[in-house]
């Protein structure tokens, strides 16, 4: 049924597990919380979500310290890029 449907779209052949990894990453990139996309997949524990995407940690971390920045300084670190940089 998914390929069906890719093949309807004209979206190119992917795996289903390949677009779950996808929208995870996804969401977790635009500052989802771990939490949520755990639920969201069905993880029974938050380590698994971590575990599988943490290559995405680290840009949610530097933007956790802009925040900070933010809060602390009222100004953005130039160097500041991602979903939130102003």
């Amino acid at each position: 049924m998914w390929q069906r449907l890719l093949r309807k779209a004209g979206a190119p052949t992917v795996r289903l597990h390949d677009a779950r990894h996808t929208a995870a990453t996804l969401l977790l990139a635009q500052g989802v919380p771990a939490r949520v996309v755990m639920e969201l997949l069905g993880h029974s524990q938050i380590t698994l979500t971590l575990g599988t995407y943490t290559h995405v940690v680290p840009e949610l971390a530097r933007e956790a310290a802009a925040r900070m920045g933010d809060a602390l300084l009222g100004q953005r670190c130039a160097s500041v890029s991602g979903p939130f940089a102003r």
